[in-house]
């Protein structure tokens, strides 16, 4: 059976011990957890000293966790059986290191697919490997001020037809920040020079997730009336077509936004909607960064939903 690996690390600025007992008692995981933020309604049942619980979700499937080793202020060992989607077992571990006045963690995994999935293996290291992620930074943000700044709203919309002025990048997943502020900034220039006239919020359109290689390739621009007769060198079109698409709305930093796609892929493959083929999926950046705090700015993501 193909094995899987997968291994993600954050310095959080909190005592060793205090994010010890954090992650010993699973009774905190909802708080931060990458899989429950995402279906908080998931029927979840603990034992009475909080080292073991299961869960079953219409969406995130079913299972059940344990400790079967812990060592205080250095490491915590977690059994992990899988019953839906799909049955599997996982060996899990939660390493802890002091540094300065903080502590290093690092989330480990072992486990493998069936051998019929083979072909899924770098794409499901990936997959988890960003649900990790996701959670050790919403446990940090818990560890360090005392909340997890993540709201998650669904719902359908119906998206009128909009021709998109912006900038086309490819780039490594882990750049994508740092691409997408560049390109931002190339933008803005743009509508300051007279370049063209944006009309409402800001989107990005993804064109292509490559987990599997951590490559993404996207479209970041504005809605305008009329494309410009010579587009300045860099820049593209897009047109979004009218299309009912299902929304995954978060509210909070934009660094947890990952947390409001994987709600909606995972509503897609469990059949909450029939996401399109045809249309990309892109998000909607509801209010201005700069003139609101962190943690109330406002995204939204379109899943385009497939026309009967």
């Amino acid at each position: 059976m193909p094995a899987m690996q997968i291994s993600r690390s954050i310095t959080i600025e909190a005592p060793v011990d205090v994010v010890y007992q954090s992650i010993l008692d699973f009774k905190e995981w909802p708080k931060w957890s990458p899989w429950l933020i995402a279906e908080p309604q998931c029927e979840v049942t603990y034992a009475d000293d909080g080292k073991s619980y299961s869960w079953n979700g219409e969406f995130v499937g079913s299972g059940q966790m344990m400790v079967v080793d812990s060592r205080e202020n250095e490491s915590i060992h977690y059994d992990l059986q899988f019953l839906k989607p799909w049955k599997s077992f996982a060996k899990v571990a939660m390493l802890l290191e002091p540094v300065g006045s903080g502590t290093k963690v690092t989330w480990e995994m072992d486990s493998s697919l069936p051998f019929f999935m083979f072909f899924l293996k770098k794409m499901m290291e990936g997959f988890i490997g960003m649900d990790y992620e996701r959670g050790l930074s919403m446990l940090k943000d818990l560890l360090e001020t005392g909340e997890v700044p993540v709201k998650l709203e669904f719902g359908e919309t119906e998206v009128q037809p909009i021709t998109l002025f912006g900038r086309g990048s490819e780039c490594a997943i882990k750049d994508m920040p740092r691409k997408m502020v560049a390109d931002i900034d190339l933008i803005h220039d743009a509508a300051c020079k007279n370049e063209f006239v944006p009309k409402g919020k800001m989107y990005t359109i993804y064109h292509k997730w490559d987990v599997a290689n951590g490559r993404v390739r996207y479209t970041t621009g504005y809605p305008v009336d009329e494309v410009p007769a010579t587009l300045p060198e860099g820049f593209v079109t897009e047109e979004i077509p009218q299309i009912k698409a299902f929304t995954s709305q978060l509210t909070g930093p934009y660094r947890h936004l990952g947390n409001a796609w994987a709600a909606g892929i995972m509503r897609s493959r469990n059949g909450a909607f029939k996401q399109s083929r045809k249309v990309h999926p892109f998000e909607v950046y509801d209010n201005d960064p700069t003139t609101v705090e962190e943690n109330d700015l406002m995204t939204t993501v379109h899943f385009p939903i497939r026309r009967k």
